[in-house]
């Protein structure tokens, strides 16, 4: 995915230009929005509604973006509204509104029940909504240290131009940087009795450095290790590096940026140089950095109950998965070193909320247990399909205007129970690839076959990293893959990886999500050369 994609959705997806002085306001009082609240839910029920929940969003966009010695661009974005669904006639109605006042909160609660009535004429089955206590009045935070949005433009601006001039003093004859951020300030109401205020912040600085030949005019690029985050402007207070034999292969729970690009305009001095990938059978040894996105893809999406059902059939395809699969209790996904947990709660990730977006707690659960599949992704209404007498608590809209669905969850590879390092996964391995970092991929309507590349990859034999290769990508499909998985590294390596945007939906929504592990190894993968014309 390139910058531009990165920022682009965001940016068109809602929100209006404003002063980042804006982002310093603290909004509308939390016991108006108690007020605003009651007067919708209160509006659905006289009009016919079982059931409504409310959810008042104010969303703050910040996006700064470099090029060599200049600013792209810097846009300051945000969002206010009212989002309102409800249950008549057993089916989901929902509607919305930035004019934010009790008459026409008012209005849009009854346009939410007219659309609902309307459509129940046309579905043959009630909505099953699975039970959901209300927990009152409460709040949730993302335990920043410091707010973004309170470190002046000019800092940020600077932090990036010293990036790209270090690049460039490096050599690199392009390079471009960028810094994300988003606060969602959201407000949830229902009729079974919650008012919950959470404050959520999320934040992802990133470059990509280019080197040219001029000699051959190839180029070769290396983009950033960093994680986007749910955290403050604390994680670009960097902690000292790890290696593996001599390489810098992350920054876990901080991030240096400076450090990042000196590497990388390094490294991509060694891609012009590496010697080409020979087609065959290897050993991979896969740094979370890059092994977030191969969860991402062919775990996480599969997992999806909607997906496996069907639903997302028209927008990147279904599942491999079935109802049966699961039902069975026998489906082995991977091998018996294979754990894989979802987890709304877990620090420092994107997806960490106290609360979804249909008021349900959020917790974490077994996805894969000992290499077999156990439980899928599943909220209220979808519950009673997999047996499920509450929601697991992954539902999200991207925004006010958006009606909430199933969207992932954090879904992440558990460490290795054994205490076993990188070093101690490579020294064992006669023929294999280490592979630093993300890249393109391809991925079928399924989520079964696939092809991954990366950022940096390095050749191992006989136990010792050798020099560094180029050209790699591995193909296989899910189940032989995960099946492959003989060894992971211990808990003292775990680190996230993650999307700020990952799409999914008609109409289109965005959501962001981390993906953990520590440092895997997979035996006899398939590698091909992409160099090479077939």
């Amino acid at each position: 995915m390139g910058l531009g994609a990165l920022v682009m959705p965001n940016l068109t997806a809602f929100g209006n230009t404003v002063d980042p002085s804006r982002f310093l306001n603290d909004g509308i009082d939390v016991k108006l929005k108690k007020q605003l609240a009651d007067v919708a839910l209160n509006a659905a029920r006289a009009k016919g509604a079982t059931y409504a929940d409310v959810r008042i969003g104010r969303y703050l966009n910040q996006f700064i973006v470099t090029r060599e010695t200049r600013v792209q661009n810097i846009a300051n974005a945000e969002s206010f509204g009212v989002g309102i669904r409800v249950i008549a006639n057993g089916c989901w109605g929902f509607a919305a509104t930035n004019n934010v006042t009790k008459e026409e909160i008012a209005k849009a609660a009854e346009r939410a029940v007219a659309v609902a009535k309307a459509n129940s004429r046309v579905v043959t089955a009630p909505v099953q909504l699975a039970a959901q206590q209300g927990y009152g009045e409460v709040t949730w935070k993302t335990p920043i240290q410091q707010n973004t949005f309170t470190v002046p433009v000019k800092d940020k601006v600077d932090l990036l131009l010293s990036v790209n001039d270090a690049a460039l003093k490096g050599g690199a004859n392009f390079v471009n940087s960028a810094i994300l951020a988003i606060n969602e300030q959201k407000y949830f109401a229902s009729t079974d009795g919650s008012y919950i205020d959470q404050d959520i912040h999320r934040l992802f600085p990133t470059f990509t450095v280019t080197k040219t030949d001029r000699n051959t005019g190839k180029f070769e690029t290396r983009k950033s290790l960093s994680s986007p985050v749910g955290m403050g402007y604390e994680y670009l207070t960097a902690t000292p590096e790890s290696k593996v034999g001599g390489i810098v292969t992350r920054y876990k729970d901080r991030y240096d940026m400076l450090e990042d690009v000196k590497n990388a305009t390094n490294e991509v001095e060694q891609k012009l140089k590496a010697k080409s990938v020979e087609p065959g059978k290897y050993d991979l040894i896969l740094d979370p950095s890059h092994l977030w996105l191969t969860i991402h893809e062919s775990v996480a999406h599969p997992t999806e109950l909607d997906r496996v059902l069907g639903y997302e059939a028209n927008y990147a395809g279904t599942s491999f998965l079935s109802l049966e699969k699961l039902k069975s209790g026998n489906f082995h996904f991977g091998s018996n070193l294979v754990n894989v947990v979802a987890d709304k709660l877990q620090p420092g990730s994107l997806g960490a909320v106290g609360y979804d977006d249909e008021g349900v707690k959020c917790g974490n659960w077994d996805i894969i247990k000992d290499g077999v599949l156990v439980n899928f992704q599943a909220i209220r209404d979808q519950a009673h399909m997999i047996g499920l007498k509450h929601s697991q608590g992954c539902c999200y809209a991207q925004s006010w205007a958006d009606v909430q669905f199933q969207r992932m969850p954090n879904v992440s590879l558990q460490p290795g129970k054994e205490k076993l390092s990188v070093d101690d996964l490579i020294k064992n391995v006669e023929k294999g690839i280490y592979i630093i970092g993300d890249g393109s991929f391809s991925i079928d309507q399924q989520r079964y076959n696939f092809q991954f590349g990366g950022q940096t990859f390095y050749e191992v034999k006989n136990g010792k990293i050798i020099g560094m290769l180029k050209d790699v990508a591995y193909q296989a499909n899910t189940q032989e893959f995960w099946n492959s998985c003989t060894a992971i590294a211990d808990k003292s390596d775990y680190r996230l990886g993650g999307a700020f945007n990952d799409g999914k939906g008609q109409p289109g929504q965005s959501n962001a999500v981390s993906h953990g592990s520590s440092t895997t190894r997979f035996n006899g993968v398939n590698v091909i050369n992409t160099a090479r014309k077939i």
